[in-house]
């Protein structure tokens, strides 16, 4: 649709074509401008009788005090610099209209390469507001060496101590086993699941290397060096910049200080209450720190006496009382005139049928899994204890929309050893290597708890917990157990669908897409189907 009230002239829409993909419809996007002129500008849009597009014109490309030519690159080799220039202006627009709700009008890309594991879930901790997509242990080998050492971080503290020795020498142990045993499970499993010579070699392949990777991830330590790219929305790094900082962790202080110092020069004014001595840092800091010397006080008196399980499990909690009546007055609410309460206190004279067939009206249509609930089932809570190995953890930590908190990674709940290895010559390799990576962690837990989390292998198990609504969890479970998942998260996916439907029977049919079967080479349908895909585009080249 063309717009009627807003018209330029031709040299304006000369200039506009740089920044806006339409200069006569009603619907058009930004390009070519730099995060801070994109949420100045929206900042203004929201108080503004002139559309976007004269706002543009009339406030930023018309202001000699925007520098925006010199900003925007187009007359500048030194945007830094020009932006620098500008910074108190933007700072008063956005001031001037509400830092939290303009802070996600900015975003930018960072790349944290060479992090830890244990860094990466601490960036991946921020959730709200930020995408993170991190290097997969199943892809990619992790038992090359750079300048002849494994790749995995040197704690400055430990290094810095007698435990140094203890440390190098229990991650070299564990990556040259990681590395040993690629071979022979390769070998191993390649004999157990012979090539179909119907399926292309290359799919083949692709399914073995993620099955034996899949088997051997356990073994590399929380320290194994990884690379993580992340999309964000400057609210989001405020907040992940201020909570790196106050960890007792000096890599992630390190991390959160040059994050900083990059996104500064591209979304300044976003991330600008993150700066180590403003005011607002330093005040979220002593409340943070604050608050975990009182916990820390408390917590003597939580220790558990009894012996630690070794058993990994998943375990409903808690859920919310009258749990599929609150589902079907949300889903009913929409279509009525009636107040939410009112249709509550009819549905508490509704007979289990006549509730079932409510809610059976909002899964019913679903045909497959992207289809996703209607709101109403966010008004279902979850919340589960889960002890499973950390790397599940890992792959189940990402999701964004729900509540979880974990323990410190520890090497006393025991270790997940894969099916594949057990009763082959490998399992005394691989269990040796774990009992002595306990034997090191343990020593090094005594003077630095935090700092030897490092050593932890991925096969030992953690304890967190999930707190979830329905919508959130039927998500979840249903994308994890689909075949090409890790064999591991997917039984959590499953036991998560399983004790909710356990608990209230009504929301079985919520989780029809979950995948209850097993699958030996769960990425094999997955890569034949990307082969397919390749071979298809080969065929369309001139």
């Amino acid at each position: 649709m063309d717009t009627q009230f807003e018209t330029f002239s031709e040299d304006e829409r000369k200039t506009l074509k740089n920044y806006v993909t339409n200069t006569t419809k009603n619907v058009f996007a930004l390009r070519n401008l730099p995060e801070v002129i994109k949420g100045a500008l929206f900042s203004r849009y929201s108080r503004s009788t002139l559309g976007l597009r004269s706002l543009l014109l009339k406030d930023f490309i018309s202001n000699e005090e925007m520098l925006f030519h010199e900003i925007s690159g187009q007359g500048s080799k030194n945007q830094t610099l020009a932006i620098s220039k500008a910074q108190n202006f933007y700072d008063r627009i956005l001031d001037g209209y509400g830092d939290d709700s303009i802070g996600e009008l900015g975003s930018a890309h960072i790349a944290f390469e060479s992090v830890s594991m244990l860094a990466a879930k601490g960036i991946e901790d921020a959730r709200i507001g930020g995408s993170p997509l991190e290097k997969s242990t199943r892809y990619v080998y992790f038992d090359q060496k750079i300048d002849g050492k494994y790749a995995y971080y040197r704690e400055p503290v430990i290094m810095a101590t007698g435990y140094k020795e203890l440390y190098i020498k229990t991650c070299d142990m564990l990556f040259e086993t990681y590395s040993s045993l690629i071979p022979k499970l390769t070998t191993v499993i390649a004999k157990t699941f012979p090539h179909d010579p119907a399926i292309s070699k290359g799919a083949y392949n692709a399914a073995l290397r993620a099955k034996v990777l899949d088997c051997l991830r356990g073994l590399l330590p929380a320290g194994t060096l990884t690379n993580m790219g992340v999309f964000g929305n400057g609210r989001f790094f405020e907040s992940l910049i201020q909570r790196l900082g106050i960890s007792n962790l000096s890599e992630l202080n390190d991390i959160g200080k040059q994050s900083f110092t990059e996104l500064s020069k591209i979304i300044p004014s976003f991330v600008r209450r993150s700066e180590e001595d403003h005011r607002h840092n330093i005040a979220y800091k002593k409340f943070m720190n604050d608050m975990s010397d009182d916990f820390a006080d408390l917590s003597s008196s939580f220790t558990t006496t009894k012996k630690q399980t070794a058993d990994p499990f998943v375990k409903l909690i808690k859920s919310n009382d009258n749990a599929p009546m609150n589902v079907a007055a949300a889903l009913m609410f929409p279509y009525c005139s009636a107040t939410f309460e009112e249709i509550k206190d009819k549905l508490k004279e509704a007979s289990a049928e006549e509730i079932h067939s409510i809610l059976e009206k909002g899964w019913k249509h679903r045909t497959n899994r992207r289809h996703k609930s209607p709101r109403a089932t966010e008004h279902a809570e979850f919340t589960f204890e889960i002890t499973a190995d950390f790397g599940i953890y890992r792959d189940l930590q990402r999701h964004r929309i729900l509540t979880q908190e974990r323990q410190l990674l520890s090497c006393g709940l025991g270790y997940y050893v894969p099916e594949e290895i057990k009763g082959t010559d490998m399992e005394a390799t691989y269990i040796e290597a774990l009992d002595k990576a306990k034997i090191a962690f343990d020593q090094i837990a005594k003077d630095l708890p935090e700092e030897a989390q490092y050593i932890v292998p991925m096969a030992y198990n953690i304890r967190w917990y999930f707190h979830a609504n329905l919508r959130a969890l039927q998500w979840l479970c249903e994308l994890r157990s689909q075949p090409q998942g890790h064999v591991c998260y997917r039984k959590v996916a499953q036991d998560l669908a399983h004790e909710v439907m356990m608990a209230h029977p009504e929301f079985k049919e919520f989780f029809n897409f979950v995948d209850f079967d097993g699958h030996v080479l769960g990425r094999l349908d997955q890569e034949i189907r990307n082969e397919k895909k390749k071979q298809m585009k080969e065929s369309l080249k001139p």
